[in-house]
């Protein structure tokens, strides 16, 4: 257990989170919002889904933050051929000692990097679902944990759809969010071609930050307050998505877990100890949308499962800031605190 003293401070965190967002950002041209998402999934212990066309920054923008990070790192690449015992591992026997030895897989690594996991069969595809919930792989009756810090990064590009097996809903649910990087501005992309157009910028880039750090930032992360009046209205969305007309499939209570906990990640890179409403609107769309499937008649008018998160913040009343009184040693905390206490 992490006590009160061992946890790190607020300060703490904004100094690393921005020495990691400022090494991401110097590789991934103008595209700070991306960034910023991406380091929310981190410290609130989720796994990210990259989904854009190619050649956009998809894998590199991977890359680049298990680079800035003193983290063990493994990529696996996606193919039709991949086994599932590829990824967690397999059991091979050892004639000198008479008995089976666990050779680990791909997935024992604490930033994991699935390329273009649209490629691989739904039989691979759910090998990295015990790992992506329990963080755990079991195999042959026996569990190994994995490191920690463990986030899962995997990409796929959604035009290309020759020779993909489309990821399950299980899959996709474990998934805290989902970003699309885009194409970069034209300054962004005259600033790329002046930096980056002789050598690769992963070659100079260095690490920022250490696992260790990452794991202290973590457990500060899962000290921020969160207000009843917030809680109920991420409750609130989410149950919206279940009873939409325009939705066969809502948001599962999972999904609400993961919009809490990115809402609190959120807060804490803001240089906030408490989570407001617009931590949690800010994340709807990326949390949410994916998980969504829109009905036959929602797709004949091309409405997506974007335009139906906005359309639910926007018809959800937020919860209003109460009235302060104080925040003593040994009160409840407000909603809204005029001034964040010390430490986390």
């Amino acid at each position: 257990m992490t006590t009160y003293d061992e946890r790190a401070s607020l300060t703490d965190l904004t100094t690393t989170a921005e020495r990691v967002r400022d090494s991401v950002e110097g590789v991934i041209e103008g595209k700070p919002e991306v960034v910023r998402l991406t380091l929310t999934v981190l410290l609130a212990e989720g796994h990210l889904l990259i989904e854009d066309v190619p050649g956009v920054g998809k894998t590199m923008l991977a890359k680049t933050l298990a680079r800035s990070i003193d983290c063990s790192v493994r990529r696996i690449q996606f193919t039709p051929d991949l086994l599932p015992s590829d990824i967690t591992g397999v059991s091979i026997w050892d004639q000198q000692r008479r008995d089976f030895e666990f050779k680990p897989g791909a997935i024992f690594a604490q930033i994991v990097i699935g390329d273009e996991i649209n490629r691989a069969s739904p039989k691979t595809q759910s090998a990295l679902l015990e790992s992506m919930e329990e963080r755990q792989v079991t195999i042959d009756g026996q569990t190994y944990e994995l490191p920690s810090p463990f986030m899962v990064v995997a990409t796929q590009n959604p035009v290309e759809m020759e020779g993909t097996y489309p990821l399950p809903e299980a899959q996709r649910d474990r998934f805290m969010a989902r970003v699309s990087v885009g194409y970069p501005s034209v300054e962004a992309e005259l600033e790329m071609l002046d930096v980056h157009g002789g050598v690769s910028p992963l070659e100079d880039l260095q690490p920022v930050a250490h696992a260790h750090d990452i794991v202290k930032l973590i457990e500060a992360v899962r000290g921020v307050h969160v207000a009843d009046t917030v809680r109920r209205y991420a409750v609130d969305l989410v149950a919206a998505t279940r009873t939409h007309p325009d939705l066969r499939l809502g948001a599962s209570p999972r999904a609400t877990l993961h919009l809490l906990r990115a809402a609190k990640a959120s807060a804490a890179l803001s240089g906030r100890e408490y989570a407001l409403p617009d931590d949690v609107q800010d994340l709807a769309v990326a949390v949410l949308a994916h998980r969504l499937l829109p009905t036959a008649q929602a797709q004949l008018n091309r409405r997506t499962a974007e335009q139906v998160v906005q359309e639910i913040l926007q018809q959800t009343p937020v919860p209003q800031a109460p009235q302060q009184h104080g925040y003593g040693l040994g009160g409840a905390a407000p909603a809204y605190p005029a001034q964040p206490p010390r430490r986390l």
